[in-house]
């Protein structure tokens, strides 16, 4: 089934734009970088990579008839973030199970941030003590019960968008959009480098740029902590994407590629490379990314290029996801 035969619903701008990082590319001297931008592809609560898989779901939840989204994270879920202004642009009830992913000490991490932007939003908002895990939640299945019991019609959405039917096709489409920015500016990436952890952003990549037969690599880079769930989650949703889009052949190995190294011992805790690769990005580009992901895979980017993995000759193009709201929640990170 062709990419365009899928329903969408459109809650982006258009194409997230794509530029140079010419100051960054100048520091490390190698690599030639540039970044597309999903932090500012779209005006709900400050967009991110999971509004573009929610334009591939909303057309099934409308379909359902279901008057409650119900989804789940951790407390500063960037995800449950875009569940919640997704359902207030469409007039349906958002019921969010954040969990606590992340062991992190200030005071204020279920108050500020994504938390914060989710009540603003209007979100049924539950803490929940569980911690990290990237498969299917006992709490997220109890919370449609219960939005059942009180008479309700839930419609699920996982983790990330990333264990839904539906969750590869976004990135699957970024795949085409980033082909057709390529032309329109004369230039090809050879590399791409998106962070990963539930795995759909970068699993409907590597099923969209498959679709072009085009000799380009595309990183992924560990920020779950959990490498091998991560890696076979990519796979799976990969290969299911492939299949869907009509890929008419088999993934191979080589184009599924998770890499360790940035993440750390745990989910969502920065390290030493991720404060250094936040301050860098913003020092040399004004470009502000997170602790939990972008920070993770810039850390990764300048890794690679610095030691060669990624060669001078290389063009590279940064996915940035989004995520800055959560800044607020790790104040005590930059002191």
């Amino acid at each position: 089934m062709p990419l365009d035969d899928f329903p969408r619903y459109p809650l982006l701008f258009g194409p997230s734009p794509v530029h140079r990082l010419d100051r960054l590319t100048g520091h490390l001297g190698g690599a030639d970088i540039w970044a597309k931008r999903e932090d500012v592809s779209s005006g709900l609560a400050y967009g991110g990579n999971k509004t573009r898989k929610l334009e591939y779901i909303v057309p099934d939840v409308l379909a359902s008839g279901a008057d409650t989204l119900v989804s789940i994270g951790g407390y500063q879920s960037n995800h449950t973030r875009q569940v919640a202004a997704v359902a207030a642009k469409l007039g349906l009830k958002a019921r969010l199970v954040q969990e606590k992913w992340v062991d992190w000490p200030d005071a204020v991490n279920d108050k500020v941030g994504n938390i914060l932007l989710s009540r603003i939003l209007g979100a049924d908002v539950r803490l929940d003590p569980a911690g990290f895990d990237i498969g299917i939640r006992d709490s997220w299945e109890r919370a449609m019960e219960e939005v059942r019991a009180a008479g309700g019609t839930p419609y699920g959405i996982p983790a990330g968008a990333s264990e839904h039917e539906l969750g590869g096709l976004g990135f699957a489409n970024w795949a085409r959009e980033v082909e057709q920015q390529e032309a329109e500016l004369g230039v090809f990436f050879d590399t791409i480098v998106v962070c990963t952890v539930t795995g759909s952003t970068h699993a409907g990549m590597i099923a969209g740029f498959a679709a072009q037969e085009t000799d380009r690599r595309v990183i992924g880079v560990d920020a779950s902590a959990t490498l091998k769930k991560t890696r076979d989650q990519v796979e799976r949703i990969a290969r299911h994407t492939a299949q869907q889009i009509g890929l008419g052949r088999e993934l191979r190995d080589d184009e599924i590629t998770v890499l360790e190294g940035w993440a750390g011992d745990l989910y969502g805790i920065p390290v030493a490379s991720t404060i250094d690769a936040i301050r860098l990005t913003a020092e040399l580009e004004g470009m502000i990314i997170d602790p939990v992901y972008e920070g993770k895979s810039m850390a990764g980017l300048i890794d690679l290029v610095r030691q060669g993995e990624i060669g001078k000759d290389s063009t590279v193009l940064y996915a940035h996801l989004g995520g800055q709201p959560a800044l607020n929640a790790y104040a005590g990170a930059f002191s």
